[in-house]
């Protein structure tokens, strides 16, 4: 067992008749419970939020978010796309309501990652975006869509924004990297190999680093000079990433914001050349 499970059972002797039930489902389901929020761990266990809320606290954390990262730091590394599949058909049930646990679960990842953002961090990354020579984003997998993503609307904003995905192929551009170039890597665990290797090789390079990722345990974390974290957790076998594209599109916003009187003239630009090419259709139903 780890650290956390042998708190709660060496303090078992201490707790109400209510947090023994609590301990004891941990316990007992130490798969699952790393991807229960406070309300589904309350009901699963038969108590109130609120208590699930005090479990915690005389464990000695500062709430239930603290005491759940632990959990989660303790399996999901662990876990295959198979064996994840397996919770999610032990967490959701097939009840007609069970589709709604799917949004309460990606609205209790926001709420997570509003708690735990730090701001400031937030802000030095805008700060480190408007100023940069040129943006790298180096994200794989699943974490590519995010990527892309970003980049997209960042291009739109700055034009000096590239993505970076294959280790073979985007290799020798990170040769041109220089303390003026801010490099972002999005990994969620599972970690991807190389994007935790070029990220380092870029904070090698003396490259401004900023890690979006799921916590402060990621291997990004240590090659991070802003780090930036928002809960992908979902008892699936895919990651929930509502909460970091929401972080993502705060960053946009507010590097938007700080650029919004270069965009205006960019985006007149922009859309001369859409309406050139005919690429939206237009508002007519064909008839």
């Amino acid at each position: 067992m780890t650290n956390v499970y042998q708190q709660i059972a060496g303090k078992i002797d201490e707790m109400s008749k209510s947090q023994v039930k609590i301990a004891t489902y941990i316990l007992e389901n130490q798969s699952t419970v790393p991807f229960l929020t406070v309300s589904k761990l309350a009901k699963k266990a038969g108590v109130s939020d609120a208590t699930v809320v005090r479990f915690a606290t005389l464990l000695g954390y500062s709430g239930y978010p603290e005491m759940h990262k632990l959990l989660q730091n303790s399996v999901k590394e662990q876990l295959t796309t198979s064996e994840r599949l397996k919770i999610s058909q032990e967490v959701y049930n097939q009840e007609p309501m069970g589709v709604y646990e799917v949004f309460q679960d990606d609205m209790a990842n926001i709420h997570t990652t509003m708690e735990t953002l730090d701001e400031q961090a937030f802000h030095q990354a805008v700060e480190s975006l408007v100023s940069a020579r040129k943006i790298y984003i180096i994200a794989n997998r699943s974490a590519a869509a995010l990527g892309v993503f970003l980049q997209y609307y960042l291009e739109m904003i700055l034009e000096n924004v590239e993505l970076l995905q294959s280790l073979e192929i985007s290799s020798e551009k990170l040769h041109q990297l220089n303390k003026k170039d801010v490099v972002i890597g999005i990994s969620f665990s599972r970690y991807t190999k190389s994007t935790v290797q070029m990220f380092s090789f870029a904070k090698k390079k003396d490259a401004k680093t900023i890690a979006i990722t799921d916590n402060l345990l990621s291997p990004l974390v240590p090659y991070a000079d802003i780090p930036l974290t928002a809960s992908s957790q979902m008892p699936s076998l895919i990651d929930s990433f509502v909460a970091p594209l929401s972080l993502i599109n705060a960053l946009i916003m507010f590097v938007g914001k700080e650029k919004q009187e270069d965009i205006h003239s960019h985006l007149n630009v922009l859309e001369d050349i859409w309406q050139h090419f005919d690429i939206f259709q237009n508002g007519k139903m064909q008839e």
